[in-house]
């Protein structure tokens, strides 16, 4: 385990070249398992756009998205228009919530942090919040979400990610005189409890029709990411993922501690910063397009690290994105199996998944504590 948690700087291209036979091996198994999950990822891509009220054949689907002519002109419509937005969003949800649980959890070295259990997701709502219900019930009526184009939607983003920031700078500056990371953990739910408190707040002035617009979007959906607005939301995870993917090596420092970060030269301060920016804009930007989805950002962590048998980030990141798209993608495929109108509400289904898993990994793994110390 020791070998496990060395910081990058320490492995060198001379060292990995002269790796024991079993490093080699498990190299060579993380490999397998990379390749593998983008497989499963490319499969539930296809099933989540076959899958619907309207139901599409698998080789129809892939025909459409090979460019290629269509037996029915309406598959082709609701593939291009309507499915294919659609799935695309899951990957980017699947992969940003994952990826921002993922620093959490490192930077708190915490196995229950995440960006709802810290309070980001609270944060990202109530910035939402203050769009949707601000000015009572006369004035904020026009500010309703689904009227709003590119333009609202940069505001919609910009509000989420200053509530998230915010409730992670609050917790941030509280964690710099607490060590304790069961205390922090304790805060982050306290001023979640307070941000959902100023929201019930805001709602319980508000009027009904702009309650229910709010109602429906905490029940989190990836339908109405569509047009401009996935070209923001994709723009804007394209960015917390560059930011993110730039931290591995901070974060495989920070796993020894910040008082060992320290003598290793890094600049903890800012090695935080970049962190924290990226969850940010992560959390906020996926909550502010999709409503708050939880478990996603606390159990594919886990999963990961449980599939791939690593503390390096350099793996665990590009693997969290593809076990948080491949679950995102089969939730959203289970939310189809009704076969009616409506889909299930992506926010009970991820939370009815992801609550055995993260117990399943609590039961299976009795030293868990060992991957962040």
């Amino acid at each position: 385990m020791a070998a496990l948690l060395l910081p990058v700087a320490e492995v060198s291209t001379a060292q990995l070249a002269a790796a024991p036979p079993s490093l080699a091996a498990a190299g060579r198994r993380r490999a397998a398992w990379l390749l593998a999950l983008a497989g499963l990822v490319a499969v539930g891509f296809v099933l989540d756009i076959a899958l619907g009220p309207v139901r599409i054949p698998l080789a129809a689907v892939v025909k459409i998205l090979l460019g290629r002519a269509a037996d029915n002109p309406a598959w082709a419509f609701i593939v291009r228009e309507i499915r294919l937005p659609k799935a695309l969003t899951a990957l980017a949800v699947g992969s940003g919530l994952a990826v921002s649980g993922l620093q959490m959890q490192t930077l708190f070295r915490n196995p229950l942090a995440g960006p709802s259990v810290l309070g980001l997701t609270a944060g990202a709502g109530l910035g939402v919040a203050a769009v949707m219900l601000a000015g009572g019930s006369g004035a904020a009526g026009g500010l309703a979400i689904r009227a709003l184009g590119v333009g609202g939607s940069w505001g919609l983003v910009l509000a989420a990610t200053a509530g998230a920031a915010l409730v992670m700078a609050s917790v941030l500056a509280l964690s710099a005189r607490v060590r304790d990371n069961v205390v922090i953990l304790i805060v982050g739910l306290m001023i979640a409890s307070v941000t959902s408190a100023i929201v019930g707040l805001w709602q319980y002035f508000s009027a009904p029709e702009q309650i229910q617009e709010y109602l429906l979007w905490t029940f989190g959906s990836l339908g109405g990411v569509v047009g401009p607005h996935l070209a923001v939301l994709a723009a804007v995870v394209a960015v917390g993922l560059g930011l993110a993917f730039a931290s591995a090596k901070p974060l495989n420092t920070l796993l020894l501690g910040e008082n060992y970060a320290r003598s290793m030269g890094l600049a903890v301060g800012r090695a935080r910063t970049l962190i924290i920016l990226s969850t940010s804009l992560l959390a906020g930007a996926i909550t502010a397009f999709c409503g708050p989805i939880g478990f996603v950002g606390i159990a594919v962590p886990h999963l990961t690290r449980g599939l791939l048998r690593t503390a390096d980030h350099r793996v665990l990141l590009p693997g969290a994105c593809l076990v948080g798209a491949a679950l995102t993608l089969g939730c959203d495929c289970l939310a189809q199996l009704p076969g009616s109108q409506t889909a299930l509400p992506l926010s009970i289904v991820t939370a009815l998944l992801g609550a055995p898993v993260v117990l399943w990994v609590v039961l299976r793994r009795n030293n868990i504590r060992s991957s962040f110390s």
